[in-house]
């Protein structure tokens, strides 16, 4: 490739990272500056806060988004994955199961994970209604209904084109959002070159003197700044998609000037118009802006909600193959790209918690405070799980570590403690929600573990069987059986059924197990394994990672390379249903055993999640107490 075909290559993909990776930091000017001088913060609009309180936003985006997430944590990638799941992954192969760090590990990133769940309820609701109340500047006195039935008008739409997909309308997410970036841009130069005085606040030590001179106030304060740093999250999670490169030169190229001069311009609009202070964003041209300023806006909410929603199904696939979740119907949106996929369970439940949001909280002041929860927490949780990579992972010295995260963590303990402060201004609501994803997934873990340990206990070994059975061996009819049993399952119950009813055995029996490993991808070579057991019975270990797309025919097709070919027409598969029985004196709360039994009888099959033909599946029940 030569490196004119390179140079336009990574300015397409830069240009495609603009438009997913940066939408949700990129409308937050739409309610940053508004949020702060809340007149619930009790912060006294004048010159000296105004620079402090820009100070402390320009080095918000330049220490926590610049250094921390771009330079530092862009590095820890899972085989080139990013997000929370990935890192807790890595993490977690960090350390050895033994490891007393182990499950805090996993609780933590559990933790994140659920957190950014609601930081993806939240966006949507706070960008679209921060874009929609652009109309109370134009017609002043609207009523509020209006506004909030517009904006759910909005988000219904939203959600339901996602079952078909991005692939038409992505191509549009990069300009659109490139010009959003430069009318941010234009509008933060206009009203800088009306009050410069506003360029004072580069110099960091105006943040800091705002700290110091108003305290507990300048706390406060601190709840609403995190709002200029919504979105940092989206850029690790992202990584996968685009590559280090061009999230980089997006951000430090297109986003980062743009965000630094609008924050800037609105400063210099509130210095010389501190009447505006209720919607700054909306008064930086006057009133000839508004409109397109709403429709430019809405557009850039949409794909900032957009870019949220995706990375919401993304994460939801790796829960589940990470064990975490129950198997859902996934659907993908796309023939060419693998990543783009659409859960309807998780889109129209998630529609509807969002909705939920709009009509609580009904503006995007007061959704502020449920925003820096969700996105401080998740922050946090991030740097702790970093740390782990850099000392065991890594192998770096202890000093360099806390080096490399502590200044990192002290900093988001801070602005996490800052947005408790709203905690019941907003704040329960994502804890609300994260609580309930946080016991869902760790109850599923929980009992995933006890039908493990259930199975295992009452399992036959395998080799021990198959000596036994060919003592006097059964009938054999034409055909192959493949039976799926778990890692450490001895003899499938399938089999042992098939067995007592039926008295035969196929001329060919194979036991297939798939392994769920804690990295990304499993190249396509190494995915199947085979083990002659002898007597024309095969084991076929099957590896996947939490990305990867399980399809069970084309690793068969694999195996004709490793010696043991397939004919679909002859092949039937022997599954075991589980049907749970919560038992008294189990290993969980009776709730969380009916829970988990609940869960588990909502579960997609497994012939369905493994891609398996329906036409050449048998199924036999099975019962399991936990």
């Amino acid at each position: 490739m030569t490196a004119q075909h390179k140079k336009s290559g990574l300015a397409a993909t830069t240009l495609a990272a603009v438009g997913i990776v940066y939408g949700d930091i990129g409308t937050s000017p739409l309610y940053t500056l508004k949020a702060v001088f809340h007149e619930d913060h009790g912060l006294v609009l004048n010159t000296p806060n105004l620079l402090g309180i820009i100070s402390l936003i320009f080095w918000g985006l330049t220490l926590i988004v610049s250094l921390k997430y771009v330079a530092l944590i862009l590095r820890a990638d899972n085989r080139g994955e990013g997000g929370i799941m990935a890192l807790m992954a890595l993490a977690l192969n960090s350390v050895t199961k033994a490891s007393k760090w182990y499950f805090p590990l996993m609780v933590l990133g559990v933790f994140g994970a659920t957190m950014f769940y609601g930081d993806s309820v939240i966006t949507p609701a706070i960008s679209v209604l921060g874009a929609i109340e652009g109309l109370e500047v134009a017609i002043p006195g609207i009523p509020n209904w209006v506004v909030l039935l517009i904006t759910a008008v909005v988000l219904v739409a939203l959600y339901s084109v996602q079952r078909r997909g991005t692939a038409g309308i992505g191509r549009w997410f990069g300009p659109v959002m490139l010009t959003w970036f430069i009318a941010l841009a234009a509008m933060g130069v206009v009203n800088i070159i009306e009050a410069p005085q506003i360029l004072a606040a580069l110099n960091p030590l105006h943040a800091l003197r705002f700290m110091l001179e108003n305290k507990y106030t300048a706390f406060i304060a601190l709840g609403a700044v995190v709002l200029s740093l919504t979105g940092a999250e989206a850029l690790y999670a992202d990584m996968g998609h685009f590559g280090k490169k061009p999230i980089r030169a997006a951000w430090f190229l297109i986003a980062f000037p743009a965000l630094a001069l609008n924050y800037m311009g609105q400063g210099a609009l509130l210095i010389m118009h501190p009447e505006h202070v209720s919607n700054p964003f909306y008064n930086q041209l006057g009133s000839w802006s508004i409109y397109p300023l709403v429709l430019l806006s809405t557009m850039a909410a949409v794909i900032a909600s957009q870019a949220t929603i995706s990375g919401t199904f993304s994460m939801t696939k790796q829960a589940i193959a990470l064990g975490l979740m129950p198997r859902m119907r996934v659907l993908h949106t796309s023939e060419s790209e693998i990543g783009q996929i659409y859960i309807p369970a998780v889109n129209w439940l998630q529609l509807v918690v969002v909705l939920i949001g709009v009509l609580i909280f009904q503006s995007s002041d007061d959704m502020a405070g449920a925003y820096g929860i969700a996105v401080t927490a998740t922050m946090l949780c991030t740097t702790v799980l970093t740390f782990f990579v850099t000392r065991y992972r890594w192998h770096l010295p202890l000093v360099l570590c806390f080096g490399a995260t502590g200044f990192f963590i002290v900093m988001d303990i801070m602005l996490f403690s800052s947005s408790t402060l709203k905690l019941f201004h907003g704040g329960w609501f994502p804890l609300l929600l994260g609580a309930i994803l946080f016991t869902g997934m760790m109850t599923w873990k929980r009992g995933r573990q006890l039908v493990f340990e259930n199975l295992q206990s009452h399992a036959i070994p395998l080799e021990d069987f198959l000596q036994s059975l060919f003592v006097a061996p059964p009938t054999r009819v034409y055909g192959t059986a493949i039976f799926l049993r778990g890692e450490s399952d001895g003899v499938p119950h399938a089999l042992l059924h098939n067995l007592s009813h039926n008295k035969v055995l196929h001329e060919r029996v194979v036991f297939l197990t798939v392994h769920m490993m804690e990295e990304p991808w499993v190249a396509a070579a190494e995915q199947a394994k085979v083990t002659d057991l002898g007597h024309n019975c095969y084991q076929i270990n099957v590896y996947y990672g939490f990305k990867d797309e399980p399809d069970i025919p084309k690793v068969l097709v694999q195996c004709a390379e490793l010696g043991l070919p397939f004919e679909m027409m002859e092949t039937s598969f022997f599954i075991a249903r589980q049907t749970v029985i919560s038992a008294p004196g189990g290993g969980m709360a009776p709730w969380r055993e009916h829970l988990f039994v609940t869960m588990s009888r909502n579960a997609r099959g497994a012939a369905d999640y493994y891609q398996i033909p329906p036409n050449r599946v048998i199924e036999l029940g099975t019962q399991v107490e936990i």
